[in-house]
């Protein structure tokens, strides 16, 4: 029986397919454009969206496992087509923000749909995306070598979206992984100014870092457009998790934190990919773990994703 994927064109998709690949599966990815998928030989690849269930059943016929994505839309829907289909287990692309509490309005919703469903599951919690670099960074490293922030010398454990895919590729294909959420990080701590300098490591040239109040910053990454226009008010203290005002003078800032979307296929088509997402928490107390500590694959560096990027950068 075979494996669908949706979300098959985003950063952890595209790593997950080629990973089921390896591992010589039948594998299907689910994307709205499959046209413009550009997945490897062997891939099925169908039309469909989760915000439209009635699309999916093509895609869900004779499917054993499923990687899906957060859509929190209609999945009560895609859920029940699933099981009507004769879906065994759903792995779920969540966010570590459920396990810290403040995921209840986004990934938690998708996450309860397949548990009340019956069908076996497995919940891939990553933490701070190391691709949110990119997304942040990226535009004004490309342009002048110079990098905007605030907090620089705030901690974090930014995970490779490979080593996320390793996780939800290992729990596709593996029963044992079954009724198990995974909070998931890189393997080493660092700053943002670690992270920046790993950055100019790989494109080998100096970067100009300016480390501003959360005002500027703000007014900095707006200017900037896309995805950090899109999140500024979140990522420098402006909004909480679920988009009430705070003030980033007495609330920790969602720099180090995540916004409440993965970058789909859709966001992958507008940046370049996979879901960005960032955060670090000090509360409640989260047990985080690798790629290496559950798939005995070792967990990728910073400086690893930082030169699997470097054309992005240059």
């Amino acid at each position: 029986m075979a494996i669908l994927v949706a979300g098959a064109t985003g950063n952890v998709g595209r790593h997950v397919v080629g990973r089921l690949i390896e591992a010589g599966q039948d594998v299907r990815a689910l994307t709205r454009r499959p046209g413009a998928a550009a997945l490897p030989p062997g891939v099925q690849v169908f039309e469909g969206d989760l915000t439209r269930p009635e699309t999916l059943p093509p895609a869900l016929e004779g499917v054993r496992t499923m990687l899906l994505f957060p859509v929190g839309e209609a999945v009560d829907e895609v859920v029940a087509l699933a099981v009507k289909a004769g879906v065994r287990r759903i792995v779920v692309l969540s966010s570590a923000a459920v396990t810290a509490g403040y995921d209840t309005e986004y990934h938690y919703p998708v996450e309860q749909a397949v548990e009340r469903s019956g069908l076996e599951w497995t919940h891939v919690r990553p933490g701070e995306f190391a691709v949110n670099s990119l997304y942040l960074w990226g535009p004004s490293v490309k342009a002048e070598r110079r990098v905007v922030d605030i907090d620089l010398d705030t901690p974090g454990t930014p995970i490779h979206e490979a080593d996320i895919a390793e996780v939800a590729a290992a729990a596709l294909m593996d029963d044992r992984h079954a009724g198990k959420a995974y909070d998931l990080a890189g393997p080493e701590a660092l700053t943002h100014r670690d992270q920046i300098a790993a950055i100019a490591a790989a494109i080998g040239a100096p970067l100009r870092v300016d480390e501003v109040e959360p005002e500027e910053a703000r007014e900095f990454y707006r200017a900037q457009g896309g995805w950090a226009a899109e999140n500024a008010d979140f990522l420098f203290g402006f909004e909480d998790y679920s988009g009430a005002t705070t003030d980033p003078g007495e609330t920790a800032s969602g720099a180090n934190q995540q916004p409440g979307e993965q970058p789909d296929e859709q966001s992958d088509e507008q940046l370049g990919d996979g879901a960005g997402e960032e955060q670090t928490w000090e509360e409640p107390d989260i047990s985080w773990l690798t790629c290496a500590d559950i798939t005995g694959v070792p967990a990728r560096t910073y400086a690893e994703w930082a030169r699997d990027h470097v054309d992005d950068f240059r």
